[in-house]
């Protein structure tokens, strides 16, 4: 008897807080400074999670070794759903990019929902040439002489980058930023060559011709910029790395929050006219369940160290 008792204590309790939460304002982190695609999905995902639920959910920047710093807190937080991660796929290439992480992106994290996903694009200054073609033709000329910016060491520009190199055999050097926001105005300013960044962080630059697009790291075109071709059409196999937009909660946060938070951000991704916000700034609604989340985040994993290995790439 006395064990149904505080069976059903613990039901009702466990019930109590998810119809509770959240009863105050929740952190949502972001590894990256202001102006960078994860941080302009980030806001567009905060005020729809804050109609949902009731609450302000406040984008948190904090940028700081390649989004390590951000993932850390989060890891270590209180598991109460007050503090969150909102991420890309930097969280599943840092699992191999780093031999001494302070955190398991497996193990100390609830998968909530990949909110969209985006490809990447290699994008350059009009000194790198009109095409991939070109590009790689200054770069074979001269070895070392090229160089390409990212978001930082261990994003997923940089992996591209690197894979890029790998995929080409061409010699060219990686030049870290702090964020995509930087990493492209070096590019526009004629500081470096090219990039590789996502469709929400270049539309507008490219649009107004201050950078060129010259090839989708994807399957197939954006149709946002139907005439930019794929890497494989620019002449170059094997270079697909696509990236997403995803909200995170510590590992032990309880289930009836975690639904909350995907009840909350399905919902958003799939609203009709954030669907078309979304569209229109470059990347693809998601919305997909925690579990379907999990088991992305463990093929990423797996799939990244592959290209860690194949690539090269270290961390700087």
């Amino acid at each position: 008897m006395r064990f149904l008792v505080s069976l059903s204590l613990a039901l009702f309790a466990t019930a109590s807080l998810g119809q509770s939460y959240p009863s105050r304002p929740v952190r949502m982190l972001v590894g990256f400074p202001p102006g960078g695609g994860t941080d302009i999905l980030a806001r567009v995902l905060a005020p729809r999670l804050s109609e949902s639920l009731g609450q302000p959910f406040v984008v948190e920047n904090r940028p700081g070794a390649t989004t390590n710093i951000a993932s850390d807190l989060v890891a270590k937080s209180a598991p109460d759903g007050y503090t969150l991660l909102f991420t890309t796929s930097s969280l599943a290439i840092n699992a191999s990019l780093y031999k001494n992480l302070t955190y398991d992106a497996l193990r100390d994290f609830a998968p909530v929902s990949v909110f969209a996903e985006s490809p990447n694009l290699l994008v350059a200054h009009a000194s790198a040439g009109a095409n991939v073609k070109e590009l790689l033709a200054q770069a074979k000329a001269k070895p070392g002489a090229m160089n390409y910016s990212s978001a930082g060491a261990g994003t997923s520009q940089h992996l591209a980058g690197e894979l890029f190199k790998a995929r080409t055999g061409t010699n060219i050097a990686h030049i870290p930023y702090k964020g995509t926001a930087a990493s492209l105005t070096a590019v526009i300013a004629g500081e470096v060559h090219f990039s590789f960044a996502n469709v929400p962080a270049i539309l507008g630059h490219v649009r107004s011709g201050r950078i060129r697009a010259l090839a989708v790291l994807a399957p197939k075109r954006s149709e946002l910029m139907p005439d930019v071709p794929t890497m494989q059409e620019a002449g170059v196999d094997d270079v697909i790395v696509p990236v997403w937009y995803a909200l995170l909660a510590p590992a032990a946060t309880p289930r009836e929050i975690v639904k909350a938070l995907n009840d909350a951000t399905v919902r958003a991704a799939r609203a009709p006219d954030l669907r078309q916000k979304l569209v229109e700034q470059g990347a693809d609604p998601v919305g997909n369940t925690p579990e379907e989340f999990a088991k992305l985040l463990r093929e990423e994993v797996a799939k990244w160290a592959e290209i860690v290995k194949v690539s090269g790439a270290k961390a700087e």
